[in-house]
């Protein structure tokens, strides 16, 4: 008996030598043996680092000095922008509904690109109306304007409320639904494996870093683009322009106001976590990798940026590639930081019951607090 606990004992202790390996171990470790791997190696590193510019203010002063700070760190991460042109706009196509026209226009954002464009203006406006830049995912723009083929697509859009753009149009607001650059007309080389939708997100990825640019970047440059258009238009509010996003559009959405003070309302949907938590621990496309990011600061950092301008966070709590618990981190982070300006009324959470999808429990509500009716 006695030896069998000995065993046990020795069995136990190796077992947790393995699991929790540390530095100071490991280079006692014969790599012929248990060789090492870059999944260890990554984790490692990640837990020496420290983020070189996170917020740690505790006044209105240190924010300003902290902001200063990352702001341009965060710029220069999002990469070199295109060269501006004069704007220019084609109206392609114009179709009625019962509440609302949807127009596609196309925007010139840059001397070789043209960024496609579904203008919604709600009928019988009385007055200017804010307008609201949406921004979809992976799943390309087809699901978030409504317009899938199949009962599947119609669907998905219906049980992952894609079609935001379309929902806020129907209450009231101008939309501008972009076609993201690199999806679907836009879409060059295929993505491998991909066959839902048009999508060359690897090509971008590796052409705009090879520039010294990101697909970000670039994403949120046609974002502003689109800005520029609404300001010109008649029924809109160029003093209330808001950005929405879902996942892949969530993270446009996400850097877009920090580079656009025009700006001043963001609802960040399925892209809200930790880069820990998220990007580094787990597959996701290529084209949300941000160079050196994680050296200087975080997610709620970067969200930092906006205040003390409105932020919904919208995130379902079985979201597996955003993780809740480190969202939930976040947003306490984010407390404090409009706590300092203060500003508390103007950062708020939607975490509801659900998986990686929009959700409008909080949406209209919030629009109309910082809005207006």
């Amino acid at each position: 008996m006695h030896n069998f606990t000995a065993l046990t004992r020795s069995l136990l202790t190796a077992l947790l030598s393995c699991l929790f390996l540390t530095p100071t171990n490991a280079a006692d470790r014969d790599p012929a043996e248990k060789p090492f791997t870059v999944t260890e190696s990554y984790q490692q590193l990640a837990d020496a680092m420290e983020p070189l510019q996170a917020w740690q203010a505790t006044n209105k002063a240190e924010h300003q000095a902290w902001r200063k700070q990352f702001h341009p760190t965060v710029t220069r991460i999002l990469g070199q922008m295109p060269e501006r042109v004069p704007l220019e706009v084609k109206w392609a196509e114009k179709k009625e509904f019962d509440t609302f026209t949807r127009h596609k226009v196309f925007i010139r954002t840059e001397a070789s690109y043209w960024a496609p464009v579904y203008y919604f203006v709600p009928h019988k406006l009385k007055k200017k109306v804010p307008a609201i830049v949406c921004m979809h995912g992976h799943s390309g723009i087809v699901p978030y304007i409504d317009e899938g083929k199949t009962k599947a697509d119609k669907e998905k859009t219906r049980q992952s409320e894609l079609d935001y753009a379309v929902y806020f149009a129907k209450h009231g607001y101008i939309t501008a639904a972009i076609v993201m650059r690199g999806w679907n007309e836009t879409a060059g080389d295929q993505d491998r494996g991909v066959s839902h939708t048009k999508r060359s997100c690897l090509q971008m990825t590796m052409n705009a870093l090879l520039i010294g640019s990101t697909p970000q970047g670039q994403r949120s440059w046609d974002a502003m683009r689109v800005i520029d258009f609404l300001q010109t238009q008649d029924q809109v509010d160029p003093d209330c322009i808001a950005a929405a996003g879902l996942s892949g559009g969530g993270a446009t959405a996400m850097y877009l106001p920090v580079l656009d003070d025009r700006v001043k309302l963001t609802m960040i949907a399925g892209a809200f976590s930790t880069y820990r938590a998220s990007y580094y621990a787990m597959p996701h496309c290529l084209c949300q990798c941000m160079p050196e990011m994680m050296r200087f600061g975080e997610m709620s950092d970067v969200v930092a940026l906006h205040a003390p301008r409105p932020v919904l966070l919208i995130n379902g709590i079985e979201d597996k590639i955003f993780p809740i618990e480190a969202a939930r981190e976040g947003y306490k982070k984010l407390q404090q930081v409009y706590q300092v300006l203060d500003a508390e009324e103007n950062i708020d959470a939607d975490f509801f019951q659900g998986g990686h999808r929009w959700s409008n429990n909080k949406s209209l509500d919030f629009l109309k607090q910082h809005f207006g009716e």
